[in-house]
């Protein structure tokens, strides 16, 4: 059964909502404090506040950043409503992107900043500090090229309507074998096909 509206509207609320939370919490707990080491060196918590885009991307630069928020929702839900998107891969997809871009949108337009205190590294390493949000939406561009239909045909599948009769035209190997080699059927078989001419042979007078 394909997933109604209400189911990955209800997805996307998810991803929200949990990502709301987050990070009110890292506001809360890490805001002003020392990275918080998860796993050793490779997971922390690190309080930052981005105004750029995903993973910082275009910090510093004076661009309302949160058109591109509104222009995801707004293509998304109309992708949504007309029912333009096929497959439950693709539909999972979107619903992931849309939850992390209301997510992120919410940020922007209450504070102009995003929250991010997810650091993952390992030495000099680490990639930019991200969160919820921004994971959802990576995770959601990924499936989404991954479910991505491809229409290329096995070109011994592609059969050609005319050459159907023609095929149960020919006769069958078990047919050949009883009617024998030529139009004489069963009475060239038993005399052959180089058999004596009826009479004395060839040199004597025909029959």
């Amino acid at each position: 059964m394909k997933p109604r509206l209400s189911v990955l509207l209800g997805i996307s609320a998810a991803v929200l909502a949990l990502d709301l939370w987050t990070k009110r919490w890292a506001t809360e707990t890490l805001a002003g404090a020392a990275p918080v080491h998860v796993i050793g060196d490779l997971v922390r918590f690190t309080y930052v506040r981005n105004a750029g885009v995903a993973f910082g991307l275009g910090a510093g630069f004076p661009f309302p950043y949160y058109l591109f928020s509104i222009a995801a929702v707004v293509a998304i839900l109309v992708l949504f409503v007309r029912g333009r998107v096929h497959g439950t891969g693709r539909r999972l997809a979107l619903a992931l992107i849309l939850g992390g871009a209301l997510g992120n949108l919410v940020d922007r337009l209450s504070t102009g900043l995003v929250v991010d205190f997810i650091d993952i590294g390992w030495g000099r390493w680490h990639w930019p500090v991200f969160n919820v949000a921004d994971s959802a939406v990576s995770i959601g561009v990924v499936m989404f090229a991954l479910t991505w239909p491809r229409h290329d045909a096995a070109p011994e599948a592609v059969s050609d309507p005319g050459s159907a009769p023609e095929a149960a035209a020919l006769p069958d190997a078990g047919e050949e074998h009883d009617a024998g080699a030529g139009p004489l059927g069963p009475a060239a078989r038993q005399r052959g096909a180089a058999g004596p001419l009826p009479g004395r042979g060839a040199d004597g007078p025909f029959a």
